[in-house]
């Protein structure tokens, strides 16, 4: 007799199938197959930022989920609280919105979405919520082999808002207020290396993978920037978008034509000094944007190369953690440390006009990159 593993759930009463397939069934049976929620927010004046995320992996049978705090993280004596939760996937996707004490509800579609957490014991509580100022950017498609082998293949949307609510640290209670905090949020969804490495046969490249994402605010309007290259600076994705701030019925964000930047690294580091961005649209004069970078977020706070609470990482039937740590961290090129974020001040000039700004440079270089200078693995640069 032959056994059949049923997987019907709730969203199969909806007309939303892509194949022919259930929907807990993944077009792809690729075990990297994940989907997944980001967020970040910071108050204007800096003083407070904040990161979350919610990923599930349905051929890993996981869901995890994080979220970061980091206060007075300009100051030598700034801190970053972490909290992070892992648990067996469901099967209904109609039950994957909460992972222990962190829960990703979206109020209305692609417009306004509430970011809970309450994990007192680990120092974290907080309601939150993401309300759009401008319409989501859909990402040219990202697609990248290694050899003959698929590593990447995955869509992205980003989208520029402001957030309402509260934070509790360690007791002490932060309210934000309408237009007080801005942030940006993404979600993505394909294929992408995930959970633990596995054997990957003979070497067919460098070990190597570059990566710049920049959404910034401004009163009036929002940029956003990223590319991934090779070693040698080719690049096989780039976005490059201006988005008008829109209350939810304003104009379009308009894609650039092209799009280029400069980079000082801080010496010793991968991390960037300066940064500069010129946006140029498919008619008219090019806009310039500068970064100001002013203090870093730790991507492994949500788990980004997080050395136990690293994405689609089976933990157990429901898990949850927290840990913390002083800012400035003490050795930037270690390993773990090479993924941040960096919340910088920014300014323009050109096309758009001149305006301050605030928001993040994402920063992941690993390898060498002979464009700006770097080699080895994780070596910091040197000037020449």
């Amino acid at each position: 007799m032959t056994r059949f593993v049923r997987v019907l759930s709730s969203f199969d009463d909806f007309p939303v199938h892509q194949t022919s397939l259930p929907i807990a069934q993944t077009a792809s049976s690729d075990i990297n197959h994940y989907d997944r929620y980001f967020f970040n927010g910071y108050t204007r004046d800096s003083r407070l930022y904040f990161a979350a995320a919610m990923g599930l992996y349905p051929n890993r049978h996981i869901a995890d989920a994080a979220f970061s705090v980091v206060i007075d993280g300009g100051r030598v004596d700034g801190r970053q609280i972490n909290v992070h939760a892992s648990r067996r996937a469901p099967t209904d996707r109609a039950d994957t919105n909460e992972v222990g004490p962190i829960k990703v509800e979206v109020l209305e579609p692609l417009h306004a979405l509430r970011v809970s957490v309450d994990a007192p014991e680990h120092g974290i509580r907080a309601e939150l919520t993401f309300v759009r100022r401008s319409a989501p950017i859909e990402e040219p498609h990202f697609h990248h082999q290694v050899g003959v082998r698929v590593m990447f293949d995955y869509t992205r949307l980003t989208q520029f808002g402001g957030w309402e609510g509260w934070i509790e640290i360690d007791g002490e209670l932060t309210d934000l207020e309408p237009g007080e905090t801005w942030g940006s949020r993404d979600r993505s969804w394909g294929v992408r290396p995930v959970g633990e490495r596995g054997p990957t046969g003979a070497p067919v490249a460098d070990p190597q993978f570059f990566w710049l994402w920049a959404p910034v605010n401004f009163p009036t309007f929002s940029t956003h920037f990223d590319v991934n290259e090779l070693f040698d600076g080719k690049r096989w994705h780039e976005t490059a978008v201006i988005a008008p701030v829109d209350g939810g019925d304003g104009p379009l964000p308009e894609a650039m034509r092209s799009v280029d930047y400069r980079i000082t690294w801080t010496p010793g580091t991968r991390y960037a000094q300066a940064f500069e961005i010129d946006l140029v649209p498919w008619i008219g004069e090019p806009s310039t944007v500068r970064l100001e970078p002013l203090f870093h977020f730790q991507m492994l706070g949500i788990g980004y190369g997080h050395p136990e609470w690293s994405h689609g990482v089976w933990k157990g039937e429901l898990a949850v953690g927290g840990d913390r740590w002083d800012l400035p961290v003490a050795n930037p090129t270690a390993p773990e440390h090479g993924h941040i974020q960096a919340i910088v001040r920014a300014t323009t000039s050109g096309a758009v006009g001149e305006h301050e700004g605030i928001g993040i440079l994402e920063q992941l270089a690993i390898g060498r990159h002979v464009p700006t200078g770097l080699e080895g693995i994780f070596d910091g640069w040197q000037p020449r």
